[in-house]
């Protein structure tokens, strides 16, 4: 069993509210910014960038730039210099990275078309490796979150689901991200609502396109058994939240001047989102810290808006 030291100790800030553990991916992100329409079979005029991106690791560092956050964020990496790389650039962002080591770290590609919706191309290598996890990782955890992502394939699904348990045990709470309108396709509607009826994560989030999908985009008795609370995003119109299915917020989101890249908007959204709950606050505030971080990513390119020295 790897042991925490394998990805390092990172830095961890103070415990005021139990820490926010996050499992998913950790892999490259190559964020290509079209300024023009795609001309297919020939060159396009475009910007590129390598940032650290994966879902997890975005929710993870992007909680950890709130004041007082503990965050630890649980995955695989390759035995690689991107892996090193990466773990180092989740590390600054004072994220506690508890890692294990196989196989090819992963990479993301990209497509960012001027007005900042994204088409991506995954390869996510060592990140859907993750074996079992050493049960001290949960140690002082109060919530854990989980991408869908973590669920697409063996070993990871089986890694993640027996975390999961784990953490229902010692009485943590769970949220988990509908994450892709094509992963929930690929695996099936049916299977993925299945699978959430059997995990009943305190907190759904999706946006609008993957609720429409799950059939849980206007509440009803579907939203009332896959979460105890489900949160649909609606890009610049207000964010809906449905408990028993029922509806019982719709908040405006702000305005925003600059949007040029959404990449990450979700998972920042769902970091503020988390960390405002598990400061105390009721969904309508959750909401709009959700609003207030989303707002900081969507004009800088991927999620965390700095390069990676990959070596």
């Amino acid at each position: 069993m790897p042991s925490p030291a394998e990805g390092g100790d990172g830095p961890r800030r103070p415990e005021q509210h139990g820490v926010l553990a996050v499992v998913g991916d950790l892999v490259e992100d190559v964020v290509v910014w079209t300024s023009e329409p795609v001309r297919h079979g020939t060159d396009t005029a475009a910007r590129v960038f390598r940032t650290r991106g994966g879902s997890g690791a975005n929710v993870a560092a992007l909680a950890a730039s709130a004041a007082g956050a503990a965050v630890r964020f649980i995955g695989c990496v390759g035995p690689d210099a991107a892996g090193d790389a990466l773990v180092a650039a989740l590390e600054a962002s004072g994220v506690d990275v508890r890692v294990q080591r196989r196989g090819t770290t992963g990479a993301v590609v990209l497509l960012v078309d001027p007005d900042g919706e994204r088409t991506m191309f995954p390869d996510r290598g060592a990140a859907a490796e993750l074996g079992p996890v050493d049960a001290s990782w949960l140690d002082d955890v109060a919530w854990l979150h989980a991408p869908l992502y973590g669920f697409e394939r063996e070993p990871m699904r089986g890694s993640v689901l027996a975390l999961v348990d784990a953490a229902r045990a010692r009485g943590i709470r769970l949220s988990v991200d509908a994450s892709s309108t094509g992963l929930v396709a690929n695996l099936g509607v049916d299977a993925v609502i299945e699978l959430l009826a059997d995990l009943r994560p305190d907190v759904l989030f999706a946006n609008e396109t993957e609720a429409a999908l799950l059939g849980v985009e206007a509440g009803g008795p579907v939203a009332a058994n896959v979460a105890a609370s489900v949160v649909v995003k609606h890009g610049a119109v207000p964010t809906e939240v449905f408990e028993a299915g029922e509806r019982v917020l719709r908040e405006p989101v702000p305005p925003v001047a600059d949007v040029r890249d959404l990449t990450g908007a979700g998972d920042a959204f769902a970091a503020g989102y988390l960390e405002a709950v598990l400061g105390g606050a009721d969904a309508a505030a959750a909401a709009r810290s959700g609003h207030a971080a989303a707002a900081t990513v969507i004009a800088a390119p991927g999620a965390s808006g700095a390069s990676v020295n990959f070596g």
